[in-house]
């Protein structure tokens, strides 16, 4: 008896990459032409526009489009042989197979619980670590160091020895993810730090209090918060 596997957001955009390299290859669109917004494809291929970005992102990746923020997604073809759907190792995993959206969705599942928890357990020594790298982020030349520290500080001051590696994991398995590296490449700057920053305060601040669910809440904020500035959907009900 077959059991019933549901669709996940990774095979999801690549799915939606395919099909607009078919129309790429069927002359659709040619080389140097503008692709239809976000919102139009999303429509055209009835998905959602995060699912569609992911799409316009790993295509990018592969060669077959430009993207330029702020006027369009242009068509150059394909400029590399490789493919989502391949991988040089039967079993490996790629990079490419983890979506940002499944991994962001995957962390608000959990960092937010690690903070109530840390907001508990966390020593005055591991607090004052936290309150660090919160400090150090802003105006510096590696700003995403401090926020990983901090993540990762949160994650271990949880209590919970499990739960902290499964953090560990998936800022890996983030560090790891070539849709992921692009997306921030885009759309995390100067300016996306400051408000990475702020948000970070409240939670720093609720974590020094002792206030696990303000805690909670707060990296739940800035997780979501993060889903918002890179256009995609990670809440924990969306719909595939």
């Amino acid at each position: 008896m077959s059991t019933f596997q549901p669709v996940s957001v990774a095979r999801l955009y690549r799915m939606i990459a395919n099909q607009i390299k078919d129309k790429i290859r069927g002359g659709s669109y040619r080389p140097g032409e503008r692709l239809p917004s976000e919102r139009e494809l999303a429509e055209m291929l009835q998905v959602s526009r995060p699912s569609v970005r992911e799409a316009l992102i790993a295509l990018e990746i592969e060669g077959w489009v430009d993207v330029r923020v702020g006027s369009g997604v242009y068509v150059t073809g394909p400029e590399s042989h490789l493919s989502l759907s391949e991988t040089p190792n039967p079993g490996a995993l790629l990079p490419l197979d983890v979506g940002a959206a499944d991994l962001l969705q995957a962390r608000l599942l959990v960092e937010p619980h690690c903070a109530e928890l840390a907001a508990r357990h966390a020593t005055d020594a591991q607090l004052r670590a936290m309150e660090e790298a919160t400090m150090a982020l802003p105006g510096s030349e590696q700003p995403f160091k401090h926020n990983d520290r901090l993540h990762l500080l949160i994650a271990e001051a949880c209590g919970n020895v499990a739960l902290a590696s499964t953090v560990q994991h998936l800022w890996a398995l983030s560090e790891n993810s070539a849709i992921f590296a692009k997306l921030n490449q885009h759309f995390v700057y100067g300016e996306v730090w400051e408000v990475a920053h702020n948000e970070h305060l409240p939670l720093l601040r609720a974590l020094k209090r002792r206030h696990p669910t303000a805690a909670k809440r707060a990296m739940r904020d800035h997780l979501l918060g993060i889903c918002s500035r890179l256009g995609l959907d990670a809440s924990e009900d969306r719909e595939i």
